[in-house]
């Protein structure tokens, strides 16, 4: 993960889900956003949210007597570094392996395996673009 951004628990998580889906929320909020997938009481949802404001993932805005909570750095930053972390812990680094694991555990559907074809046909093109730039001048010849 970079390193402006802090762990976060898989507890703490299901809470930043919730205020990345929508916020600023007060703690009671969250805890009934969280009611149909946890059977967490307000107190531990509000520990969760100290967790979070010590490790500086939210921001907290009094709102009377309450506190609204916004989170501090958006899912995809967040998810980008889990899915690094979760590469390098796993498969170290290689994105090969991890494919391999996944389509030798669960089928990949049509539609995934199309998914990654364009992935790969997009990377070849972006990879392509520098390298012919800087090879040939007005001659034809190489400006190496």
């Amino acid at each position: 993960m970079p390193d402006d951004l802090p762990a976060i628990t898989s507890a703490e998580a299901e809470v930043m889900e919730v205020l990345w889906r929508s916020s600023p929320l007060s703690a009671e909020d969250i805890a009934a956003a969280l009611a149909d997938r946890q059977d967490w009481q307000l107190a531990t949802v509000k520990t969760l949210l100290n967790r979070l404001l010590k490790k500086d993932a939210l921001i907290a805005e009094r709102d009377g007597r309450r506190f609204l909570y916004t989170p501090r750095f958006p899912r995809t930053e967040w998810a980008h570094g889990e899915s690094l972390s979760l590469l390098d812990r796993l498969f170290g680094g290689s994105l090969a392996p991890l494919v391999s694991h996944f389509s030798s555990h669960r089928k990949l559907k049509a539609a995934d395996v199309k998914a990654l074809k364009q992935l790969i046909a997009d990377y070849e093109q972006r990879e392509a673009k520098p390298a012919k730039a800087g090879t040939a001048s007005k001659g034809g010849k190489s400006n190496d």
